[in-house]
Parts: structure tokens; C-alpha cells; sequence
């Protein structure tokens, strides 16, 4: 049995900062001595480039709109680590973070209401991803698809799956390509993914912690990645990175929902929902084209065709039950994640 211990170690202390970051940065969305209502977006790790640019449009929407002014606070970590940091105490207005399930939790506890991803459209989902591969230029281990990443001597990056929701989207990617090279056999599924892990090298607690390992440490062969973290490396790094699209990959859907419980306390209900609302409007649709995100509505998403590989097969979390099943089957405590990696 293979110990934990040098991979979640740091891990663990990164979920705790995260916490105690969340916790420090939410602030009640009272109206200051101006009249500007302040709320917080509590978000996953490759968001923060994207909403720094997307607050500063919305608080100019806003203001020009209701003649009010705005300031959106937000805040970043690992998803899951993000969604007990609210549940614990973090007075989120909005959440944004990278799986379904994660908001679910935050309902389970009472501070969202039922029904939330049916709020906004396509399942409160205003922008998606894919999960691909972000290699050194020239990519000395010839990687190519989710063969490639359990021969001996390449050395995988990727997030943990049980704090960051990248993580499980990477998992169910790799796992839906063994499922069709093994034509459902459980148990060669099963293997493929506990090979895979063995290449790991570093696991992070969260998305933007392993691209930090990989790009700016220089540790591994490869990281599986989201698809805008990975574009938006190679256009900060063009000589030095290259995205591989793998032949079968996932089609990733973070979602949104206002924490209906700390927004109604704090007055800011309407603004927050005002605030996700505006996710889906054509200026922040570009916007989350450039940021790397594929646009939910399709229209837009045609204007970045050059961008992404609109070809690519996708599956999607419907091929494995629905969240609730995923997460249970695979991410829950002795499920098939912790089944392939403590052996």
C-alpha cells in the first residue's frame, strides 16, 4: 500500500489556507457610506483572471444600470475546499465553482435553495471547458492520448480529486477513454487508472496549484489540465508549452448559484443574481471566450472556433449518472479513486 503522505501533505495545507482565505475575504454585502453594496464571489482556482476582468464589466454595467455602485470581492481555491469553506462559515453572495456537486453540498446544508440549477441557463452552467494536456514544447514523451501517460518515466501533474473539482473532471475523462479502450471491462478499467496514478508526481489540492507545479517549478512530463488553463499558459508561454487534446476527453460544466441564505440576510439577493445573469450577456460571452471558456451560447462560441477543437469527442457527466452517482461511485470515501490509489 502506497502512503499519502508526500502528496497530500502539501495538500492539506493549501485546503487550509484556501479556508481560512475564503473565510477572511468574504464580507457582508452591506452598503458602504457611498451607497456601494459590496458582495463576494467565492469561485475554484482557474477562475480569477477571468472574474477580475468580468467584476470590473459588471460594476460598470451595474452602476450604469441601477445608478448603484458595486464591488465584487472574490475568492479562490481548490472547489471542493471552497464549497466546506462556505458551508463552514464563508458568507458567500455567489458561488461559482467547478462542479455541480459542489453547490449541492452547499444546499445539502441549507444556505441554497432547491432548485438553484435550474435558475439560469443550461443547468446554471454559463460556461464549460474540456480536459486536455499541456506538455514542454517539442514533447520529448511523444504524448498523444491517455495511452501514452501510464508508460514508465512520464511523470504526470494533476489536482486531487478529492479536493479539487478539475481533478474529478480529469478522473471521469481518463476513466470514460479506459472505458471504451477496454470495452467496459472494470477490472482493465480499473488498472489503466491505478497505472495512471502511479506516473502522478505531484497532486495538488487544487487546479491552479499544479499548473503553479508544472510551469513555474518545472516538475513533470505533462499536466492534465483544464482546457483554459492550459491555453491561457501557452499564450503567456508560447515557446515553451503545447496543448494536446486527447482523443476522448470530457466536456467539463462549472456551475453558479446564489447562496440564497447569506444573500437574503445581507440585502443582496437581487444583485446577486443580477451579477450571475450577466455571466450569460454577449459582452461577458466574449469575454469568456478570451479568458480560455467555451461561451454557452453557441453563436459565440463559433467566433473562437480557432480556439478549440469544436471536433473533439466529448463525453459528459450524464454518461455517468449525474453528479450525485459520480461522485458517490468514484470520489466518496472508498470509492473507486481511493479503491486504485491506496493499492
Amino acid at each position: 500500500m502506497r502512503k499519502r503522505g508526500k502528496k497530500r501533505a502539501a495538500a492539506l495545507a493549501l485546503i487550509i489556507a484556501a479556508s481560512v482565505m475564503s473565510a477572511g475575504c468574504a464580507r457582508r454585502a452591506d452598503s458602504g457610506k457611498d451607497g456601494t453594496i459590496t458582495i463576494t464571489n467565492v469561485s475554484y482556482d482557474p477562475t480569477r483572471e477571468f472574474y477580475q476582468e468580468y467584476n470590473k464589466i459588471f460594476e460598470s454595467y451595474y452602476r450604469d444600470t441601477y445608478q448603484t455602485g458595486i464591488t465584487v470581492v472574490q475568492s479562490h481555491g481548490g472547489s471542493g475546499s471552497q464549497a466546506r469553506s462556505v458551508i463552514e462559515g464563508a458568507k458567500a453572495d455567489v458561488v461559482t465553482l467547478a462542479l455541480a456537486h459542489d453547490i449541492a453540498m452547499i444546499e445539502k446544508s441549507g444556505l441554497i435553495d432547491s432548485g438553484w440549477i435550474k435558475e439560469f441557463e443550461g443547468n446554471s452552467s454559463p460556461y464549460t471547458s474540456a480536459i486536455v494536456f499541456l506538455v514542454r514544447k517539442g514533447n520529448e514523451k511523444k504524448i498523444k492520448d491517455w495511452s501514452d501517460l501510464i508508460k514508465p518515466g512520464v511523470e504526470i501533474i494533476t489536482p486531487d480529486p478529492k479536493s479539487s473539482g478539475g481533478a474529478s473532471w480529469n478522473f471521469l475523462a481518463a476513466w470514460q477513454y479506459a472505458k471504451v479502450t477496454f470495452h467496459g471491462d472494470e477490472e482493465k478499467m480499473k488498472s489503466f487508472a491505478a497505472d495512471l496514478f502511479k506516473n502522478v508526481s505531484v497532486m495538488d489540492s487544487g487546479a491552479r496549484g499544479a499548473t503553479t507545479t508544472f510551469v513555474e517549478n518545472g516538475q513533470g512530463d505533462v499536466l492534465i489540465a483544464w482546457e483554459n488553463e492550459a491555453i491561457n499558459t501557452v499564450k503567456e508561454y508560447p515557446d515553451q508549452y503545447e496543448v494536446i487534446t486527447p482523443g476522448i476527453s470530457i466536456l467539463a460544466e462549472p456551475s453558479v448559484a446564489v447562496v440564497d441564505e447569506n444573500a437574503r440576510r445581507d440585502g443582496a439577493e437581487k444583485v446577486s443574481e443580477e451579477y450571475l445573469k450577466y455571466l450569460y450577456s454577449d459582452e461577458a460571452q466574449r469575454l469568456i471566450g478570451e479568458y480560455g471558456y467555451r461561451p454557452s451560447n453557441k453563436k459565440i462560441l463559433s467566433e473562437f472556433s480557432e480556439k478549440f477543437d469544436l471536433n473533439v469527442n466529448l463525453c459528459t457527466i450524464d454518461d455517468f449518472g449525474g453528479w450525485d452517482t459520480a461522485y458517490e461511485t468514484f470520489f466518496a470515501d472508498g470509492g473507486i479513486f481511493d479503491q486504485i490509489y491506496e493499492n
